[in-house]
Formats: C-alpha cells, sequence, structure tokens
C-alpha cells in the first residue's frame, strides 16, 4: 500500500484496486481510519481527534488530488506523492 503523504506521525496510505467509495486510508500508531474523498466522512476505524483534525484539515486542501491518485490506483498504476500538511 503507497504512502502518499506524511506529517506528524500520520501516514496516509492508498491501496490498488480497492473498493468503492474513493477513499484513502490515514494511519497513526496503532490507529487507523478510512475516509470518503468526496464527503471526508470516516466509514471505518478511529483515530484520535487531534490527528483526525489534522487530516481532515490536509484532505480537504488536496481533494483534487486526492481523486487524481485514486483514478491511478483503480487502473493499478503508482499514486502520486501529496504534499503534507504545512
Amino acid at each position: 500500500m503507497p504512502t502518499i503523504s506524511m506529517f506528524y506521525g500520520i501516514l496516509i496510505q492508498m491501496h490498488w484496486r480497492e473498493h468503492a467509495p474513493p477513499h484513502f486510508h490515514a494511519l497513526y500508531g496503532e490507529y487507523e481510519i478510512l475516509i470518503d474523498i468526496r464527503t471526508l466522512e470516516i466509514f471505518s476505524g478511529n483515530i484520535p481527534k487531534r490527528a483526525l483534525v489534522l487530516v481532515l484539515e490536509w484532505a480537504q486542501e488536496h481533494r483534487a488530488e486526492l481523486m487524481e491518485d485514486w483514478q491511478l490506483c483503480e487502473q493499478n498504476q503508482t499514486p502520486k506523492k501529496i504534499q503534507p500538511l504545512a
């Protein structure tokens, strides 16, 4: 599973040939969540609130790039890196 971004100890990853809806994985320590790119809603897992706020802020800024990466993954291509949260 490629890591497309990393910031403040949070890894953002996408799987190849993943199931719908378009989403990404955010990992923080032993926590993992799956977030729908279109709505930015969590549909699986949990993560500490402070980390969640950072992930959602980052995702809001990079939603178009996340959708591009999702399309690459659907075609079994390597997603592009996305700038971390500054």
